[in-house]
């Protein structure tokens, strides 16, 4: 099985998706000759040609108006949007056009086809405009999917997937794992389940859950965790929107401890609508408050960055906070 970084496998799906169905369209800022600001799209244009992966004017609400169209009229888009902190221009045109067209109209049309690429966070010293993490502003829209893919295998799974869905899907990508994650990803067409979170390793004293480039942090916790003697199970969300309750839920009854991390700011994060979630379901069973270990309630800053994100040590901190209440 090749090895690949998370580039690679992101190129890989779009260049399988292309090759399968010729109505797979993909299109952004600077993605044709130039392969996008990061190379995702390296090659594409050259293989695929002018009129299936094009660049576009800088307009995001442009960007994503355009994709609603096409996708309405039977094409499947992939838009990029250089970067997560770009996507608000086109927030009008996502939470009230691409979520609602289906509903809007009964079910006449639908701009089911549409996924929307994006990168997302921080660790790449991209100050305030290139390292947000908007996921939870989007969660707060029925009529989306949102997916987070953590390594290059879930990268190339999750986005195949994201683009054969029925329901349109924000594809965020962690991009300081763009490059620094590699491993085995299969050349051949496959696809992990949207909505289905991923128990990563079983424990038995407290659970640990986040997503994206967050897994890789928590993997750090966990080994400061055990050299102190307790069992950790840390599960994937992969999935924010629907986000697997049932999962998470089963792991906390066993654990009776939860510890949430997000790198987006604590006020409103997701981690919020989790917490709230597992403690109607397990009230009784909770051993400890909830922990949430996430970003400041900032701007994200540029020379604070290693200060502001959730990192090992963080969590851990959180850990033994929970174990010892």
């Amino acid at each position: 099985m090749p090895k690949m970084n998370m580039l690679q496998a992101i190129n890989n799906a779009l260049d399988i998706a292309m090759a399968e169905d010729d109505k797979v369209l993909c299109f952004g800022e600077d993605v044709g000759v130039f392969g996008g600001v990061f190379r995702a799209t390296s090659h594409l244009q050259e293989k695929y040609g002018r009129d299936r992966c094009f660049n576009t004017p800088l307009v995001e609400q442009g960007i994503i108006g355009f994709a609603n169209g096409l996708a309405a009229q039977g094409s499947v888009p992939v838009a990029e949007i250089q970067f997560a902190d770009y996507i608000f221009p086109a927030f009008d045109q996502i939470v009230n056009e691409t979520a609602k067209f289906r509903y809007r109209s009964g079910d006449l049309f639908n701009v089911g086809g549409l996924t929307i690429r994006t990168p997302y966070g921080g660790g790449i010293s991209g100050g305030l405009y290139h390292s947000q993490s908007p996921e939870a502003y989007f969660a707060h829209t029925p009529g989306l999917k949102i997916a987070v893919p953590r390594n290059p295998y879930q990268a190339k799974g999750l986005l195949l997937a994201a683009i054969r869905d029925p329901d349109p899907v924000i594809f965020f990508e962690p991009k300081r794992l763009y490059r620094a994650s590699v491993g085995e990803v299969p050349e051949e067409d496959y696809q992990l389940p949207i909505g289905e979170a991923e128990v990563t390793k079983e424990g038995s004293d407290i659970t640990l859950l986040g997503w994206g480039a967050q897994m890789e942090v928590i993997d750090r916790a966990v080994e400061l965790a055990e050299k102190a003697g307790i069992s950790c199970e840390v599960i994937d969300l992969r999935t924010i929107l629907p986000w697997d309750e049932d999962t998470v839920v089963e792991s906390v009854l066993k654990t009776g401890r939860l510890v949430i991390t997000h790198e987006a700011p604590r006020t409103g994060g997701f981690a919020g609508e989790i917490a709230a979630t597992v403690q109607e379901r397990c009230f009784l069973y909770l051993e400890s408050p909830i922990e949430r270990v996430t970003g400041l309630d900032t701007p994200f800053p540029l020379t604070l960055e290693k200060e502001y994100l959730p990192d090992h040590l963080k969590i851990f901190e959180a850990i033994k906070a929970s174990m010892a209440y």
